[in-house]
């Protein structure tokens, strides 16, 4: 197809990396705290906030270090909205969710592609997620 095209990115930086390379990035203020958020999460805390997650729906994915649920709403509306709420809130934070829609049905995963698995900040937006699912 005549004008696409595709980079491959191999530098290093990713947010889970900005912490040593914060003087070179205009938005250095916030590199400190986006790379403490993208790191993955010990064994300990990982289990604990696995456990939480999985009561409220979220269920590991097979073969990736990853998260997923899928939610329900009554319209196509209601669905397009919380995506919307949740969209501003992944600008936010750079960190932008794999998601699906089907009319009502919207299906989430979380991972970090640039630390290659779940890190905090997945469990920051799960918990969004969750937060903004129970008010639509």
């Amino acid at each position: 197809m005549p004008g696409l095209m595709f980079t491959l990115r191999t530098g290093s930086l990713w947010p889970c990396r900005l912490a040593s390379l914060s003087s070179l990035s205009p938005v250095s203020r916030n590199a400190s705290k986006m790379a403490s958020d993208s790191q993955w999460l010990s064994q300990a805390d990982r289990e604990q906030v696995l456990m939480e997650l999985r009561a409220t729906g979220w269920v590991e994915v097979v073969d990736r270090d990853a998260i997923y649920k899928e939610l329900h709403f009554k319209t196509f509306n209601q669905a397009f909205g919380f995506m919307s709420r949740v969209a501003l809130q992944a600008e936010k934070m750079n960190h932008h969710p794999e998601w699906f829609n089907v009319y009502n049905k919207v299906q989430v995963t979380l991972t970090t592609h640039d630390c290659g698995g779940l890190s905090k900040r997945d469990i920051k937006m799960a918990k969004f997620i969750d937060k903004v699912a129970l008010t639509m």
